[in-house]
């Protein structure tokens, strides 16, 4: 491992980043992988790229020097990650952070670094790391039989090897949950551990992807919202192009494939081709993140309904296709998804609709992940209230008399 002769067993070691300085160079798909563990971990997170997929560049909690790296960049860093696509700039990174007497790890060449990533799983308040002298199949294909010891889904079934055989040229359309990787389904999980190739959402929980071999082909579909959008036809194109490959495709995507999706679109395209599919229904957030704010959608005595809605086109806008009229007559509960940008124009419709200014409303941002928090007011403050704990996308709008519930007074 690195210049100080023959190679050897690393000493593995669990380090605290909360609050500490951790430099990234490179904003790829690699490190679109390391940074949910990252910052899971409490670091304090600073990229250095000029240039960063979509992903990356949307990823909460990090700073992003969008500039190449220039020496003296690592300067205070506790933990280092050299990841570009330029070797001579990854050996640089390696070379000042061991000068500094900093542990860098160097993805495009391992024993390069002072420092290796693991393969990493982790189950009831365990974490545990696999190393395999560089053989990343390896580790990978250890940590998910460790992971179904761990979870118990280990129960004599054929290997991976002898499941995948039958995959081969087809897709899976995953729901990969509202964002906590744990809210996966036992399916998507195990049909994640045997994809060639993974097209994953920005919404995807991005966990999920720390946990792939590192041979897996990961592709950003750049669906971050108001910015860079990769067009429905070249996902479908790419999805297509990869089965016809040999290779096992799997379509990761947040909540449910079908839920504001478009997966449905998806599985027309492939079907066409005449390429089999499958799809993994996800835990969608309309229901979740409410629920994980401590919400109910139902709740007997008060609402017998509720409704789902899209609000990435703002009522009265000519492509509008919800009746929000009938929506503000309601008495229970309205859950929109893709609502922050109209939060203001939803809910005055609403109100112009029938429903009272002083309705309990509610926004749930990032809801079951570690950043989740909750905005509560009425029908007629919500978006000012929003707009003041300044929320981001993603976030959910609850609205009806249970979203003024809370645990321990629930009437």
């Amino acid at each position: 491992m690195n210049s100080h002769g023959a190679p050897h067993d690393p000493y593995l070691v669990g380090l605290d980043l909360r609050g500490r300085r951790v430099v990234v160079v490179g904003a790829g798909t690699v490190v679109q992988r390391r940074l949910p563990v990252l910052l899971a971990a409490g670091a304090d997170v600073h990229v250095i790229a000029p240039e960063a997929t979509p992903a990356v560049e949307s990823t909460p909690g990090i700073v992003w020097h969008r500039r190449e790296y220039t020496s003296g960049d690592l300067l205070g860093a506790w933990y280092v990650l050299a990841a570009t696509n330029d070797p001579a700039v990854n050996a640089a990174v390696v070379a000042e952070a061991e000068a500094q007497r900093t542990f860098c790890v160097r993805a495009d060449l391992a024993r390069e670094g002072t420092a290796v990533t693991p393969a990493t799983v982790a189950a009831d308040g365990l974490q545990v790391g696999v190393l395999a002298s560089g053989d990343h199949r390896r580790s990978a294909a250890v940590r998910d039989g460790l992971r179904a010891v761990l979870t118990g889904e280990s129960d004599g079934a054929p290997s991976n090897e002898g499941r995948k055989a039958g995959l081969a040229g087809s897709v899976a359309l995953v729901g990969g949950g509202p964002g906590d990787p744990d809210l996966i389904t036992v399916r998507g999980r195990s049909l994640l551990a045997l994809a060639d190739v993974v097209v994953a959402d920005r919404l995807a929980p991005p966990r999920l992807l720390a946990e792939l071999a590192p041979h897996v082909e990961v592709i950003d579909a750049a669906k971050v919202p108001y910015g860079r959008a990769m067009a429905q036809q070249a996902i479908n194109q790419v999805l297509i192009d990869r089965a016809r490959e040999g290779k096992f495709v799997v379509r990761l995507k947040g909540g449910d494939p079908y839920v504001f999706g478009r997966g449905f679109e998806e599985l027309e395209a492939l079907a066409a081709e005449g390429i089999p599919v499958t799809v993994v229904p996800g835990i969608t957030s309309s229901i979740a993140a409410p629920s994980a704010a401590g919400i109910p959608v139902t709740h007997r005595g008060v609402t017998h309904e509720f409704v789902v809605v899209s609000g990435h086109v703002a009522p009265g806008h000519p492509d509008s296709l919800v009746d929000w009229d009938a929506l503000g007559r309601l008495r229970g509960t309205v859950v929109v998804l893709m609502a922050v940008e109209r939060l203001a124009a939803i809910a005055d419709a609403l109100i112009a609709g029938g429903r009272r200014a002083d309705t309990p409303a509610a926004v749930v941002e990032n809801a079951t992940t570690g950043g989740q928090r909750t905005v509560r007011g009425t029908l007629a403050t919500i978006a000012a209230d929003a707009a003041s704990a300044e929320v981001k996308p993603p976030a959910v709008l609850v609205v009806g008399a249970t979203a003024g519930f809370t645990a321990a007074d629930p009437s």
